[in-house]
C-alpha cells in the first residue's frame, strides 16, 4: 500500500460518523449523499433547502480546508478518458437511484442501523466494484 495513513483515516472516519449521527439526531435525516444532493436538485418539500445546501457546501469546504492545511490539493491522476468518466458517473447515479441510495447512505448509515436492505446493498456495491476492477485490469 502506498501512502497508508491510519491516523488521518481514523480521524476522518470519526468525523464522518459524528456528522451522520448529528444529522440523524438533530434533523431526523439519513446522511446519504445521493439522496441529499438529488433532493436538493429536485426539491419538493418546503424547509429542506437550507440544511441540504449547507451539507453540500460543507462537503466542498472540507476538501478545501484539507488542501489549505495540507499545503495544497491532493494530486489526482485519471487513467480513463473523459467519456469513460462521464459514462461511469452516469452509471453510478443510475445505480444509486436503482438501489435507493449510495454507499454513504447504505454503507455508513444503514449498516450502523442494522438495516438488512442496506447490508445487502453494500455487499452488492462492493462486489460489483471488485468485479469491475478485476475485469478492467485483468480481462479487458
Amino acid at each position: 500500500m502506498e501512502n497508508f495513513t491510519p491516523v488521518s483515516g481514523f480521524i476522518g472516519g470519526l468525523l464522518i460518523g459524528l456528522s451522520v449521527v448529528l444529522l440523524l439526531w438533530l434533523n431526523g435525516r439519513i446522511g446519504g449523499i445521493s439522496g441529499i444532493v438529488g433532493n436538493l436538485v429536485l426539491l419538493r418539500r418546503a424547509g429542506e433547502l437550507g440544511w441540504r445546501l449547507a451539507f453540500v457546501v460543507g462537503l466542498l469546504l472540507g476538501g478545501g480546508l484539507y488542501a489549505l492545511f495540507a499545503g495544497g490539493p491532493v494530486e489526482v491522476s485519471m487513467q480513463a478518458s473523459g467519456l469513460a468518466l462521464i459514462v461511469a458517473g452516469l452509471l453510478v447515479g443510475f445505480g444509486s437511484r436503482l438501489g435507493s441510495g449510495c454507499t454513504s447512505g447504505h454503507g455508513v448509515c444503514g449498516i450502523a442501523r442494522f438495516s438488512g436492505r442496506s447490508i445487502v446493498a453494500t455487499v452488492v456495491f462492493f462486489s460489483v466494484a471488485a468485479a469491475t476492477v478485476f475485469v478492467l485490469r485483468h480481462v479487458v
